[in-house]
């Protein structure tokens, strides 16, 4: 496409990146388009309606109702489809794919960090397969950034105690910039990085190399380590529910209000296990909080563990995340409700 090869213009490099343009030209020829359009009108009544010896008297006159009517029905129109279109691009850029690829990043300045499920970690750099769906979630370490991927035409900002996710679909090899997109500090323009497309063979095999153990199993001992499992544990014997299959489950508190057991309630359940607590095991909590203990990196690794926990009961332990779950399987025999530590 021309467009690729234009220099104001990135790549075009991933599934997105085309409908982002045709929407950013239309909206440049448009705009341009009613610019020249009223410049020249204006250029063309100040000549026609210029002041003249037989016109120093100004004169009523009436437009016609149909040039009215006009100049409400189509801008009407155009606004119209025009927000019809841009909601259909933007629902596309925030709805990440069922099949998509876990990998979870930690801004902080000035570097990015990225994990992938299998323990590979990387700062200012990404390694990603071609023509697979890819969900980053993301958190800050101090303050706003915004993790910008100009060749995939997606941007999101990156806020501090909280998640948000993204996604993209490469469509070709090569390796593309990452910028942080919002000030953030004096090494702002430092903070940049590389994301490296590769086939799903040469993808597999760079997996391969110098891993510390899957996300997930690293989440495990640090559940351990912290104790977790002496609350939570598999048959609901402890004083914190069991967190099996409690992602993405609903959750009842304590007032009776249902919360969907996403990223961001396991986050603040073990940040701040007061903040929302599950029916029947309080208010108060026993579970004390795990804010300044627990960096952003050590956040993930508990969320990719509390992921990994099957909807069945297993003889896993539960996971590190107290007053983040919901019961389990022997909890809904008993016809009680889902529980969060």
């Amino acid at each position: 496409m021309l467009i690729a090869d234009f220099p104001l213009f990135p790549d075009q490099a991933s599934t997105m990146a085309s409908k982002v343009d045709n929407l950013y030209l239309f909206l440049i020829a448009l705009c341009g388009t009613v610019s020249v359009g009223v410049f020249l009108t204006i250029f063309y009544f100040a000549i026609k309606y210029r002041r003249r010896p037989d016109n120093e008297i100004a004169e009523d006159y009436e437009p016609p109702k149909i040039l009215e009517v006009t100049w409400i029905v189509i801008p009407s129109i155009l606004f119209l489809g025009i927000f019809v279109w841009a909601s259909w691009v933007y629902f596309q850029l925030a709805r990440v794919p069922d099949n998509s690829l876990q990998i979870y990043a930690t801004a902080k300045q000035w570097m990015w960090k990225f994990q992938h499920p299998t323990g590979q970690r990387e700062i200012n750099e990404l390694h990603v397969p071609v023509n697979r769906p890819i969900k980053i979630t993301m958190a800050s370490e101090d303050v706003i950034h915004s993790l910008y991927f100009p060749a995939f035409r997606t941007k999101m900002d990156v806020l501090p105690n909280r998640y948000r996710t993204m996604w993209f679909q490469a469509t070709k090899t090569g390796r593309y910039h990452i910028f942080c997109a919002e000030y953030c500090g004096t090494l702002h323009s430092g903070m940049v990085g590389w994301v490296d497309v590769m086939e799903p063979t040469a993808y597999q095999t760079w997996l391969a190399g110098g891993s510390e153990g899957s996300l997930a199993s690293q989440g495990e001992k640090l559940f351990q380590k912290y104790a977790c499992n002496t609350c939570h544990t598999n048959d609901a014997s402890g004083r914190g529910p069991v967190l099996i299959g409690v992602y993405g489950s609903s959750v009842m508190l304590s007032d009776n209000t249902i919360v969907p057991a996403d990223d961001n309630y396991i986050r603040e359940s073990i940040l701040n296990p007061q903040a929302k607590i599950v029916k029947g095991f309080g208010p108060p909590s026993v579970m004390p909080t795990f804010q300044g203990q627990v960096s952003e990196d050590d956040l993930l690794k508990l969320l990719a563990f509390v992921k990994s926990l099957g909807s069945t009961r297993t003889a896993a332990p539960a996971v590190a995340s107290p007053q983040s779950s919901t019961t389990t399987a022997a909890a809904q025999t008993t016809k009680e409700p889902k529980k969060k530590p």
